[in-house]
């Protein structure tokens, strides 16, 4: 089994679907207006913005989180959370040994999105 859909509700589908393409450095793959719905495909797993549809979080992988996180600042993103070691896990629990990063942004919707990178352990 293997997630197919995610959803995150938004209250205004052209600002959600513009701030996602800055988020996924990505365009969506259908938008549907109305009834509301825009749909993003992240490595086979759609992600869907829903207007009025509850609100999630979801987390996801960037190869550099402080990049990531300077250029989603620079395009105006409330950083909610800065970077920083959210488990120290050298014995490779969950990917190669290192430090498991996490960063949250809001996504100006109601939605909260965590970044979550490696790094070698210092």
């Amino acid at each position: 089994m293997k997630f197919r859909q995610i959803a995150l509700g938004v209250n205004d589908l052209a600002t959600a679907v513009e701030s996602y393409k800055l988020i996924l450095e990505t365009e969506p793959t259908a938008v549907f207006d109305p009834p509301g719905f825009a749909f993003f495909n992240l490595d086979g797993i759609r992600l869907l913005l829903e207007v009025d549809a509850p609100r999630a979080l979801i987390y996801l992988a960037v190869a550099d989180i402080d990049a990531a996180i300077a250029r989603l600042r620079g395009h105006g993103f409330e950083v909610a959370t800065e970077p920083h070691v959210v488990f120290p896990d050298d014995g490779g629990i969950f990917d190669a040994p290192g430090d498991e990063m996490l960063a949250f942004i809001a996504d100006g919707q109601g939605n909260n999105i965590g970044l979550m990178s490696r790094r070698k352990s210092a």
